[in-house]
C-alpha cells in the first residue's frame, strides 16, 4: 500500500474516533446552520482539524481543501504544490445529528488535478474503502467491484437531486428515477459512491456537488470497474458538480435516460 494512502487511512480513523465519541451524546452537540438545510457541528470541525494535522505533519509541502475550513496553502516554499488533499470530515451531518447512522469521512489526494488516492471511512460500521489509481478499489482490504446489474428496471440507484420528493414533470430526472427498480436518497453522497464501488448500489446520480463530495468516491467507483462522468458523458464532473456513476452496462442506460 502506498505510504500516502496509509497516512490518509490513519487520519480517517482518527476522525472516525472523534465522530464515534460524539455520537454517544448527541444532545450536547452545538449545531449551527451554514445555509438552508445545511448544518455544521463542532464535530465536523474537530474531525477536519485532526485530519489536516496528521496529513500536514507528514506532508508539509502539500495543500489542502476542507469542506469546513476551506483552502490551506502549502507550507514553506511551495506556492504551487503538485499535491492537494480534498477532505470532507463528516459527510452526512444531518444524518449524524439525528442519530441516523449513515455518514462517512472522505479523504482524496489529488495529483496535478487528478485523484491519485482515496479513502472513505464509515465509522459506524468500521468499513474502510480505499483506492489508488491503477491499483483497484478495496473494502477492508478485500477487493471490490461494481454491480453486474445490466437491466435498468432491476437497478437500485441513489441520488442527490434537488426537489427529489416533488420533481416537476418536465425534469430530466423523472425518467431516470421512475424507470429503475427503486431510488434512494441516503443523505451521504460519499457513502453512496463507495457503495456503488462495492455493488450495494447499482448507480448514482448527483447534481450540484462539491469537490469533497466526489473526489474520493469517484476514484473508488472507477477503480472498482465503474464509469464516472458528467451528464454529457464527459470528464467535467469535478468542475460542474453533476455526476453519474455505475457499472459500464448500466451507466450507458442511465446516460440515455437523462439525455432523452
Amino acid at each position: 500500500m502506498h505510504p500516502m494512502l496509509n497516512t490518509a487511512i490513519k487520519a480517517a480513523r482518527r476522525a472516525g474516533a472523534i465522530i464515534n465519541r460524539a455520537s454517544l451524546d448527541l444532545e450536547r452537540l452545538n449545531v449551527a446552520r451554514k445555509g438552508p438545510k445545511d448544518y455544521v457541528t463542532e464535530v465536523d470541525r474537530a474531525a477536519e482539524e485532526s485530519i489536516i494535522d496528521i496529513l500536514r505533519t507528514a506532508y508539509p509541502e502539500h495543500s489542502f481543501l476542507g469542506e469546513e475550513t476551506g483552502e490551506h496553502a502549502a507550507g514553506g516554499d511551495h506556492p504551487t504544490p503538485e499535491f492537494r488533499w480534498v477532505i470532507d470530515p463528516l459527510d452526512g451531518t444531518t444524518n449524524f445529528i439525528h442519530g441516523f447512522a449513515h455518514y462517512a469521512v472522505s479523504i482524496a489526494l489529488m495529483h496535478r488535478g487528478q485523484a491519485a488516492h482515496a479513502v472513505v471511512y464509515d465509522p459506524t460500521r468500521n468499513e474502510m474503502f480505499t483506492a489508488s489509481r491503477g491499483s483497484g478499489a478495496f473494502l477492508n482490504d478485500r477487493r471490490v467491484r461494481v454491480s453486474s446489474c445490466m437491466r435498468y428496471h432491476d437497478a437500485l440507484l441513489s441520488s442527490h437531486i434537488p426537489q427529489s420528493t416533488a420533481l416537476p414533470a418536465t425534469s430530466p430526472f423523472v425518467s431516470l428515477l421512475a424507470d429503475c427498480a427503486a431510488a434512494r436518497r441516503t443523505g451521504s453522497t460519499v457513502l453512496d459512491l463507495a457503495w456503488v464501488s462495492c455493488g450495494r448500489l447499482d448507480g448514482f446520480c448527483g447534481v450540484g456537488l462539491k469537490p469533497w463530495d466526489m473526489a474520493a468516491g469517484g476514484l473508488l467507483a472507477q477503480e472498482a470497474g465503474g464509469l464516472v462522468a458528467d451528464f454529457q458523458g464527459e470528464q467535467g464532473w469535478m468542475a460542474s458538480g453533476n455526476v453519474l456513476a455505475a457499472g459500464p452496462k448500466l451507466f450507458t442506460q442511465m446516460l440515455s435516460h437523462l439525455q432523452n
